[in-house]
């Protein structure tokens, strides 16, 4: 037997590398033998990579589900702190892993309930929140030291974490202790979704103050997720999904180095988050794709001295667009097959979307439909007990590596302009996602691409009724919570807080500290949005069309 002998190469892989981390695994070992007895080896095709080793091909560690199941985070928030707690706590007794949270468009911007631009929107899309007070109830009996929280926030993202930070604090939690992810992804809103405020400029130093203050004050927590899921929903196709996403990646790599940031010091904690559609091996081909990818644009473009640097850890979330009102039910065969690829594409956490997102907010029932959808894959399919099970499947690989060339080609396309910024600025990115979901409704309106229930199989039915309502009198509640709130605090205080933001956002200086300051003091996130206002003034773009 020669040293290239796969099952030599293999026996060595597991007693080096396998055999030692799965005896330091967190989580029991997945049950390695088939429902007839038969035990499959833990990796296949080893000429195709190992798991752990860059460019991260098989997965970014070495036992990927073997040692550890994929987070199940699960995307909740509505109405008011008080009302999304009771979900968050409903879930995690339901066995999610990790918390996400979904916040109202007022949060995402920087608006209070009480100002004009938050009329109709309260509570409506996620939850509502404007003070320390607001997200001490969110997480009310929830130990912040001992769960995960992802929060899907961008242009007042470093505001939220201040919040965050703040309330740990009134728990009696360390800041280094708190694990998590703020999403923190300004560029993607200008590419495709639009809850921004201030010029790129000024964002990206946003982003990049909190990149610095995460570095050094909250090592277990991820500062961004970039993220390809919103152009992915907006109509761009699997390859601009990695294309544009890895390139918008790099931008912000280029900005906290620019900022003085040394590269080993923030680039393992980035982390990326990716739509699951409809075309089971395509998405499989995608995610492998995009973290080799990731990690032959980190090691050629600069000098890791790390090796977690150029590693691609990322959330998958099944696609919201693919949900059909029609039909509702047949949203949960969509869902469990997008989820299927996440996995065997080596997703890092899961949000498995519920059957009636295409009518309202999920149900508490929809809602726990979804999270079983997680665990029948994690516990009963058997798909954690083998490595990137595909990998050296010809098709597999032969799309991975399409997958890629393409993808970065777009990124060299996006290079010659001067950037992901600036291809933004000229609406290439924006153009390229419009013509590209004109393209897929041409598809399907010409009844080319198959839409079960839309256009083709079609019933004749009533459209369902939602289950889940936001109370009519929500939006009135919180701006007496805001009002009450104002009445209450220590208003010198709050104005010496604001004062110190307007300061600090005219110099160079870190903004998260005042932030957290600023917070701590019940000075509302909208009110900090307006002290910024002042300095940063607002962004209005160029239409593209």
């Amino acid at each position: 037997m020669t040293d290239t002998d796969p099952k030599q190469s293999y026996a060595g892989w597991k007693k080096e590398v396998l055999d030692v981390y799965e005896a330091k695994a967190r989580e029991p070992k997945v049950d390695g033998a088939t429902p007839s007895g038969i035990e499959p080896d833990a990796l296949y095709a080893l000429d195709h990579g190992k798991p752990g080793e860059a460019p991260y091909l098989r997965g970014p560690y070495p036992t990927m589900y073997r040692g550890r199941l994929w987070t199940m985070r699960q995307y909740a928030g509505f109405g008011t702190a008080a009302a999304t707690n009771q979900r968050f706590r409903y879930l995690l007794e339901q066995g999610q892993s990790g918390l996400s949270t979904a916040f109202d468009l007022p949060t995402q911007i920087g608006f209070d309930p009480d100002d004009p631009m938050a009329a109709g929107e309260v509570g409506k899309v996620g939850v509502s929140i404007a003070s320390v007070g607001d997200v001490e109830q969110l997480f009310d009996a929830i130990p912040l030291d001992k769960v995960s929280t992802s929060m899907t926030i961008n242009s007042t993202a470093s505001i939220l974490l201040a919040l965050y930070v703040a309330t740990a604090k009134r728990q009696g939690v360390e800041a280094s202790r708190l694990s998590g992810t703020v999403q923190n992804d300004i560029l993607k809103e200008y590419a495709a979704r639009g809850t921004y405020r201030f010029a790129p400029s000024h964002s990206m130093r946003l982003v990049t103050d909190l990149f610095a203050y995460t570095a050094e004050n909250l090592p277990r927590f991820n500062p961004i997720s970039i993220s390809g899921y919103h152009m992915r929903e907006a109509g761009c196709t699997a390859v601009q999904e990695v294309g544009f996403t890895l390139g918008h990646g790099l931008a912000y790599v280029e900005a906290a180095l620019q900022a003085g940031l040394d590269l080993d010091a923030f680039a393992g904690r980035l982390s990326f988050f990716f739509a699951a559609h409809n075309d089971l091996f395509e998405e499989i081909a995608k995610f492998r794709a995009a973290r080799r990818l990731w990690a032959r644009l980190i090691q050629e473009r600069y000098d890791p001295k790390k090796a977690s640097s150029c590693r691609l850890r990322f959330h998958t979330q099944t696609g919201g667009s693919t949900l059909t009102a029609s039909q509702p039910d047949v949203n949960i065969v969509r869902v469990a097959m997008q989820a299927l690829s996440a996995v065997l594409g080596g997703t890092q956490s899961l949000h498995t979307n519920a059957w009636d997102e295409a009518l309202a907010l999920p149900s508490e029932s929809s809602a726990r439909l979804a999270l079983r959808t997680q665990q029948v894959l994690a516990y009963e399919s058997g798909v954690a007990r083998t490595i990137d099970p595909l990998g050296g499947c010809p098709y597999v690989e032969d799309l991975t590596d399409r997958i890629e060339a393409e993808a970065r080609a777009l990124i060299e396309k996006v290079d010659a302009m001067g950037g992901a910024v600036k291809a933004i600025e000229l609406g290439f990115t924006q153009r390229e996602i419009h013509r590209a979901a004109r393209e897929a409704q041409d598809r399907i309106e010409s009844g080319q691409q198959t839409v079960i229930g839309v256009n083709e199989f079609v019933a004749d039915e009533s459209p369902a009724d939602p289950e889940f309502k936001l109370a009519a009198e929500l939006e009135q509640q919180r701006q007496k919570d805001v009002d009450a709130l104002r009445s209450r605090r220590d208003a010198a205080r709050a104005n010496t807080a604001l004062d110190k933001v307007r300061q600090v956002a005219v110099g160079d200086g870190n903004l998260l500290p005042v932030f957290i300051e600023a917070v701590d003091a019940d000075v509302c996130l909208g009110e900090i949005c307006a002290a910024l206002e002042e300095v940063f003034g607002t962004y209005r773009p160029t239409p593209v069309f």
